[in-house]
C-alpha cells in the first residue's frame, strides 16, 4: 500500500504522469483555446464535457474566464492592457509568475463580461464547476495519493504546475520574445521549436496570431501540431466538426492577366504572400548585393536582414535608422523594399469594389514588372496564378 494500489514500476508510473499531463494539455489547446476562444471547430457535447471535467479535476480552470483572458490577450497584443505581454510585463515576469498574471485578469469582471460570451453556461457549470474550482483538484490529490502512495502527492504538483509553467509562462513568455516567426504580423508573436508533444501545438504561436481562427497552427510539414492530430481523429469519428483552417495559397497555370479570383485568393493569404515575397525577392537581392559588397559594406548589410522584413511597426528607433541608411545607400534594396510596402498597404486600402482593389494590384504588378529586378518581375508574374482554396467545412 505504500507504493499505492496500482503498485507499478517507477516507469509505469513516470509514463501515467506523462499521460494524465498530456490528456491536460489537449484539454487546453482543443477545448479551452481552438473550440471556445476561437470558435474555429464544435466537438460532440460528450468530447466537450470530457474536457470541462478533466481541467476541472487537473487545474481548476474556469472556462469563461480563461477564454476572457485569452480573447484579450488577442484584442489587445502588447499593449498596456495586454493580460500578460513580455514587452510590458518583462520576459521574467511572464515565464515565471504567469499564472498570477493569468489569476489577476481573470478576477476582472469587466474582462469577463467583454470578452466571455458563448462560454458553457449550464447547470453543473453554475452549480459546480465555477463555485467549487478547488475541489476537483482537491479530488485529483486524494486519488493520487490512493493510485501511487506517497509518491503521488509528486505527481499531483507536478499536475498543478504543468498548465501554469507551460502555458501561462512559456507560451504567453517565450511564445512573444523567443523562436522563429514564419509571419511579419504586427505583433512579436514567435514559434517555438521542439516542444510539439509538451505543449501539443501551443507553440506554434506566431502561426496563431497570423491565422487567430483556424483549428490548425501548423503550416510547414516539419510542425508539430499535435493538437490538429487529435482534431482530425475526432472529426474521422463524428466527435468534432472542423468549421476553419488557415488558408493555404493555391498556385495553378499562371493567366495571362490578374482576375478577380485570382484577388479574392491573394487577399486571404496574404501573410504567405508576403513571406513568400521576403523569401524570393528580398532576401535573394540582399544576398546578391553582399557578393558584390567588400567586407566592411557585407557587414552593413548583414546587420539589416532581418529589418528588411520585419513589420515597421516593431523596428527600434536604431533599427529603423539604420534601415533607412542602408535604402538610401543601396538602389536595388530601396527598390524590393519600396515595392514591398506599397504591397502591404494594398491590404490596409478602403475599396469601393473588388474591382478597384484588382485595379490597384494589377497597377503594383504592372510596374513591379519594369524594374528590371527578375526575382521581382517573376514574383509579380506568379501572382496570376493564385487560386481560392476553401476555408471553412475543412475535411
Amino acid at each position: 500500500m505504500l507504493n499505492g494500489i496500482l503498485n507499478l514500476p517507477w516507469w509505469g508510473e513516470i509514463l501515467v504522469v506523462l499521460a494524465t499531463t498530456h490528456v491536460t494539455i489537449a484539454s487546453v489547446t482543443i477545448f479551452l483555446h481552438r473550440c471556445q476562444a476561437h470558435r474555429a471547430l464544435e466537438l460532440h457535447p460528450i468530447v466537450s464535457h470530457f474536457f470541462r471535467f478533466w481541467l476541472w479535476l487537473t487545474t481548476g480552470l474556469n472556462t469563461k474566464q480563461w477564454v476572457a483572458v485569452h480573447r484579450k490577450h488577442h484584442a489587445r497584443t502588447e499593449q498596456a492592457d495586454d493580460p500578460h505581454s513580455p514587452f510590458i510585463h518583462g520576459i521574467n515576469k511572464v515565464l515565471w509568475q504567469g499564472s498570477e498574471l493569468y489569476r489577476e485578469e481573470a478576477a476582472n469582471p469587466k474582462t469577463s463580461r467583454e470578452f466571455g460570451h458563448g462560454t458553457p453556461d449550464d447547470w453543473i457549470e453554475r452549480r459546480v464547476y465555477v463555485p467549487f474550482t478547488n475541489l476537483g483538484i482537491s479530488l485529483l490529490f486524494v486519488l493520487f495519493l490512493i493510485l501511487f502512495g506517497p509518491l503521488g502527492i509528486t505527481y499531483w504538483a507536478i499536475q498543478m504546475v504543468w498548465i501554469p509553467f507551460l502555458a501561462a509562462g512559456v507560451i504567453n513568455g517565450g511564445g512573444h520574445y523567443w523562436g522563429y516567426r514564419n509571419f511579419e504580423t504586427k505583433d512579436g508573436s514567435t514559434n517555438l521549436t521542439n516542444f510539439g508533444l509538451l505543449i501539443g501545438g501551443e507553440e506554434l504561436h506566431n502561426n496563431h496570431h497570423a491565422y487567430p481562427s483556424s483549428a490548425k497552427f501548423a503550416v510547414h510539414w516539419w510542425e508539430l501540431d499535435v493538437g490538429w492530430w487529435y482534431i482530425r481523429l475526432l472529426s474521422a469519428v463524428g466527435l468534432a466538426k472542423i468549421k476553419k483552417v488557415a488558408p493555404q495559397p493555391t498556385r495553378i497555370d499562371p493567366k495571362q492577366s490578374l482576375d478577380l479570383e485570382a484577388v479574392r485568393a491573394i487577399v486571404s493569404s496574404r501573410l504567405h504572400i508576403m513571406a513568400h515575397y521576403a523569401k524570393h525577392v528580398t532576401l535573394p537581392v540582399l544576398k546578391a548585393e553582399m557578393v558584390q559588397a567588400d567586407e566592411r559594406y557585407r557587414a552593413v548589410l548583414k546587420r539589416v536582414r532581418k529589418t528588411l522584413i520585419r513589420e515597421r511597426s516593431r523596428m527600434t528607433p536604431p533599427q529603423l535608422e539604420n534601415l533607412n541608411s542602408v535604402l538610401l545607400e543601396n538602389k536595388q534594396l530601396k527598390i524590393v523594399y519600396d515595392y514591398q510596402q506599397r504591397l502591404k498597404d494594398l491590404w490596409t486600402r478602403n475599396y469601393k469594389s473588388h474591382e478597384s482593389m484588382l485595379h490597384a494590384l494589377v497597377e503594383w504588378c504592372q510596374e513591379a514588372e519594369k524594374t528590371g529586378i527578375r526575382v521581382l518581375e517573376e514574383f509579380a508574374r506568379s501572382l496570376r496564378g493564385y487560386a481560392l482554396q476553401p476555408i471553412y467545412n475543412y475535411a
